[in-house]
């Protein structure tokens, strides 16, 4: 995350990704760069490795303790959890959009896109 917040505010990385300049326009004035990324860092942060890599097992107990070790509500622990399997279905979606680009010949039919 501090490689990312290095490389700018995250609204203009995000338009600077093809095909994810009208996803700073959905997210409307969400805070992408203040206090909105403390609070997931921190809520992150307290997160074992293994919670990490396996948010299904994320329990009511371990949110309790995630809210509490990041200062947080666990509220903002569903809430940063939805905006996680949001973001995997964009991606998943966003994957399989790749593969059908890929299947109709690549960009016009230029051969380094294909």
């Amino acid at each position: 995350m501090e490689q990312i917040q290095n490389m700018g505010p995250l609204d203009k990385i995000l338009g600077m990704i093809p095909g994810m300049g009208n996803v700073k326009d959905q997210l409307g004035d969400v805070d992408l760069n203040g206090k909105e990324m403390k609070r997931t860092k921190a809520i992150i942060q307290s997160m074992t490795t293994y919670e990490r890599r396996n948010p299904g097992v994320l329990n009511a107990s371990r949110k309790k303790r995630i809210a509490k070790g990041s200062g947080t509500s666990v509220q903002d622990v569903n809430r940063l959890i939805k905006q996680l399997n949001e973001m995997k279905k964009m991606m998943k979606m966003f994957a399989g959009s790749q593969k059908s680009m890929k299947k109709r010949g690549g960009l016009g039919g230029l051969p380094f896109f294909k």
